[in-house]
């Protein structure tokens, strides 16, 4: 986002975002955070961040999670620790009495039936006036958010360039961590994308225009929280539910890509260790490290490495004269 800055320290927080940008930050929920400080001071009149100033701006947006009031005030505070390099003096928050990260929210991981569920769901939506073929557009979203392990917006920046029909691939254009990379379309995601190109043929074909197309402003693409909203209402009309009762995330299926593939191989007997990079190069990670985000020891890959390990060490176990 371009900010326009307002307040006394407008000035200097133009500079700390155009600093973090030309480190190779993106910085845009950052930049979204720091004009809403800069708003603030601007309406009161506020010449310098103070420790009071700051108390009363976290008490702006109270409505909002611990971990969210956390990541915002831990924004300002390295804002105040750039002020500080040229004056010792400014205002630095003690983290130490931010608010706790809430638990990590465990993912869903959805079940093959569940997966084949969405995507009957999706293909019965009704049409409407923005979008003339919106069955086919949320069921290629939930084939490709599954099958190829996608981030939402990473979905919905696709062109129609980025599909290789001849090569059966998908190239995702300076994703997170400013990461490009061309992704394997499985059969089944090349059959779903045939059969929605074959809808797409009378909207825009130019080399620029979204994969993903509704009929707002004149074929426009779709938002990621158009997309991941549609998706779970869709969870909600099926009744599916997390552990807790609540309803998933879009996410989740970038979650259960992971998991499957990792269940897969141990199904097959493959060097699990081997493929990790594999799998971090096709999710567009910058190390394993990052993926293993994805695999927490859930109880489906619990089950399969207990299975691995008892079949590998059953023969340490056994004592003599007991059947193996």
């Amino acid at each position: 986002m371009t900010a326009t800055f307002r307040s006394r320290l407008g000035r200097r927080l133009a500079a700390f975002i155009a600093l973090k940008k030309a480190l190779g930050r993106r910085f845009f929920s950052e930049t979204y955070v720091l004009a809403h400080l800069d708003r603030f001071l601007a309406t009161r009149r506020l010449a310098a961040l103070t420790p009071a100033a700051f108390a009363a701006w976290t008490m702006t947006f109270l409505h909002t999670s611990p971990t969210t009031r956390r990541a915002r005030m831990l924004v300002v505070r390295k804002f105040c620790i750039y002020l500080r390099r040229t004056d010792p003096k400014c205002f630095v928050p003690d983290s130490r009495g931010f608010p706790s990260r809430l638990p990590h929210r465990p993912p869903h991981i959805f079940t093959r039936e569940q997966i084949a569920d969405l995507i009957h769901a999706a293909t019965r939506l009704p049409t409407r006036s923005t979008s003339l073929i919106r069955g086919e557009v949320f069921r290629l979203a939930i084939v490709l958010l599954y099958t190829a392990g996608l981030r939402r917006n990473e979905l919905v920046h696709l062109t129609m360039s980025d599909y290789d029909a001849k090569e059966k691939t998908l190239l995702i254009r300076a994703s997170k961590f400013h990461k490009s990379r061309v992704v394997a379309l499985s059969p089944t995601a090349v059959a779903e994308m045939d059969r929605y190109l074959a809808a797409r043929h009378r909207f825009a074909h130019q080399p620029d225009a979204p994969l993903l197309i509704n009929n707002r402003g004149g074929r426009a693409g779709y938002s990621g929280e158009g997309v991941g909203g549609a998706i779970r209402q869709l969870f909600r009309e099926l009744g599916i539910r997390t552990a807790d009762g609540r309803c998933p995330r879009a996410h989740d299926l970038r979650h259960t890509y992971a998991v499957h593939a990792l269940l897969r191989w141990y199904h097959d007997g493959a060097d699990v260790q081997a493929k990790l990079p594999i799998l971090s190069t096709a999710m567009g990670h910058v190390s394993i490290a990052s993926t293993a985000h994805y695999l927490a020891l859930l109880e489906p890959l619990a089950a399969a490495a207990s299975g691995r390990f008892e079949r590998h060490c059953r023969a340490l176990f056994t004592t003599r004269g007991e059947k193996r």
